[in-house]
């Protein structure tokens, strides 16, 4: 890890049990039914609230919800689709020439790997990690926003890259725990370790945390 000791097992255990404690049926807010209505869930949420995106998969999927249906628009067809979100045309874009590599490459279903997933447009190693450990029940620790805030703030990792805070936390987290605990990390980013004022004084990990024994965010 950078800068950051994995030996502190006492502390990473603490850590665990209260997140487990507080947030016991944290899970991923995004409501779908399949695999492929995850994968395009998740592309509609960059940089979109996953409220804003469950309103607007609520309707589409109505609509369609099979790879299959995807391929067949055009970009402007879905763009009208789904502009209550932001970047909707890029986005328009990504989940069409998604689904049609899907159908045409992988028979109409969502590829479980992590290098057959990244391949897929609009798809970086965040959505990649969700569709494996959300979807499919894989072990993946996927790094947004407040996982990575959160991370940096408690101590667990000094690097300011996504994928280098990922694999100090996979260091230090087992296999069958690291979904659960992002989507804990992600809970607690909303309701308590919020980007601008965090509420401190009400946060069950304060004693385990470097931000507030200092008073300053990490560098």
């Amino acid at each position: 890890m950078d800068n950051v000791q994995c030996s502190e097992n006492e502390k990473i255990t603490e850590i665990l049990n209260l997140l487990a404690q507080y947030y016991p049926d944290a899970g991923t807010s995004l409501v779908f039914q399949t695999p492929f209505e995850l994968l395009v869930a998740a592309i509609l949420s960059a940089q979109c609230t996953d409220k804003q995106v469950n309103r607007i998969t609520a309707r589409l999927f109505k609509k369609y919800n099979k790879p299959q249906d995807f391929a067949r628009l055009t970009p402007e067809e879905l763009a009208e689709e789904i502009k209550g979100c932001g970047l909707y045309r890029n986005k328009s874009r990504f989940i069409i020439e998604s689904a049609r590599e899907i159908v045409q490459t992988h028979g109409g279903r969502v590829p479980m790997t992590r290098s057959e997933l990244e391949t897929l447009p609009g798809v970086g190693r965040k959505t990649a990690g969700v569709i494996i450990g959300v979807a499919y029940g894989g072990s993946a620790l996927p790094v947004d926003t407040h996982v990575f805030r959160v991370a940096r703030r408690l101590g667990l990792s000094a690097a300011r890259d996504p994928v280098k805070v990922e694999g100090d936390l996979a260091a230090c987290v087992q296999p069958e725990e690291r979904m659960p605990f992002h989507h804990r990390l992600i809970f607690h980013g909303r309701e308590i370790c919020s980007a601008r004022k965090p509420s401190c004084y009400k946060c069950c990990l304060k004693n385990h945390c470097s931000f507030y024994a200092s008073g300053s965010e990490p560098s």
